[in-house]
């Protein structure tokens, strides 16, 4: 790299989740602009959000408006009565309390994922170990799955988690189930209309299948008394208000999702045809990111980090990288010619 550092002293930084644009241009100085960012999973096509009513900016929200929005998102993900639906400024607020509001000593982490989840759970005490299935959690006080799984896109099936969600909490533990990509895939996945009364907690993520990542919005399916927990914790007007009026619009509107989730479908293709194309080989994903495999990986994400195109590696999981869905013609052109055989040889 122009920089001199390692693709595992890249990925390993205590920074780097993707999307640190300002990073990669101190790793390649000498690249184009402007750059291509790869390296995340949020839709390159915005929901439209239109005119936003000056109030919206000017006063605080007001709390009917954040139960609109909380009613908006348990219309969308078909959220029993029982539950609760809290809103939070993105799941990641919600990751980073979970830990201190249901205390564990041990949490198994199904699966290569998310890192900040078994990150967060470290931090407040809990001991963290790799889970390989669903039964790898009978040691546990807390499990953890990301569904869809992020990197390789794996599903489970939402009657398994259902289960084991009761069988947490016969024993007084808890399910995380992290659904940040469950819009994008097949909706009826979700463990959200199935959850049990007690010992699961479901995350969804606004900003990636509507492209609005800097909104920060997200949202927890749970008990009542752990939505009463997580209430407590993000205090009043954790919510903009801009972020209430775009999030309850947004939404209410399935048609637009329907549609995005259909083009996205049509990118992803597009996409392991570029990626096989130029050998790699498709390993998993979901229509928001691709992930694939090669030997020479490393090769490649300084290849097009110096054409001004960024990729998620990881230090973890050798000859991977993670592509997410370019935003336009240009950017398909311009990976198109980054992706030919010669450009990552130097």
């Amino acid at each position: 790299m122009d920089s001199g550092a390692t693709i595992a002293e890249v990925a390993d930084a205590p920074w780097y989740h993707g999307g640190n644009i300002n990073a990669a241009r101190r790793l390649f100085p000498n690249a184009p602009e402007p750059w291509i960012d790869l390296s995340t999973g949020i839709n390159p096509v915005p929901y439209p959000v239109g005119d936003i009513p000056g109030s919206a900016w000017t006063r605080l929200p007001q709390p009917a408006e954040l139960t609109d929005l909380e009613t908006a998102a348990r219309n969308a993900y078909d959220v029993p009565v029982a539950a609760d639906v809290v809103a939070a400024p993105g799941t990641q607020a919600i990751i980073q309390w979970l830990p201190y509001l249901f205390h564990a000593r041990r949490v198994g982490i199904l699966g290569h994922t998310y890192g900040e989840h078994a990150k967060c759970w470290r931090a407040a005490g809990a001991e963290t170990v790799a889970a390989y299935s669903l039964a790898d959690f009978g040691s546990c006080d807390v499990g953890v799955v990301v569904n869809p799984n992020n990197p390789d896109g794996r599903i489970v099936e939402p009657a398994q988690l259902a289960v084991a969600a009761t069988a947490f909490a016969k024993r007084g533990g808890l399910l995380v189930v992290d659904e940040a990509f469950m819009d994008v895939v097949t909706p009826s996945m979700s463990l959200a209309p199935a959850l049990p009364r007690e010992g699961g907690v479901v995350l969804r993520s606004f900003g990636k299948a509507y492209g609005l990542a800097g909104l920060r919005l997200g949202f927890a399916v749970a008990s009542e008394e752990i939505g009463a927990k997580l209430r407590s914790a993000l205090g009043p007007w954790a919510i903009s208000g801009p972020a209430i009026e775009i999030g309850r619009r947004a939404l209410a509107d399935r048609a637009w999702l329907a549609a995005a989730r259909s083009k996205l479908n049509e990118s992803a293709k597009r996409m392991d045809h570029l990626l096989t194309a130029a050998g790699f080989t498709i390993v998993g994903g979901t229509p928001l990111f691709r992930l694939a495999e090669r030997e020479d990986s490393e090769s490649w994400f300084e290849s097009l980090g110096r054409a001004g195109i960024l990729t998620r590696p990881f230090p973890d999981r050798a000859g991977a990288l993670r592509f997410g869905i370019p935003s336009g013609e240009a950017g398909w052109a311009r990976l198109e010619t980054a992706l030919r055989p010669t450009r990552a040889l130097f």
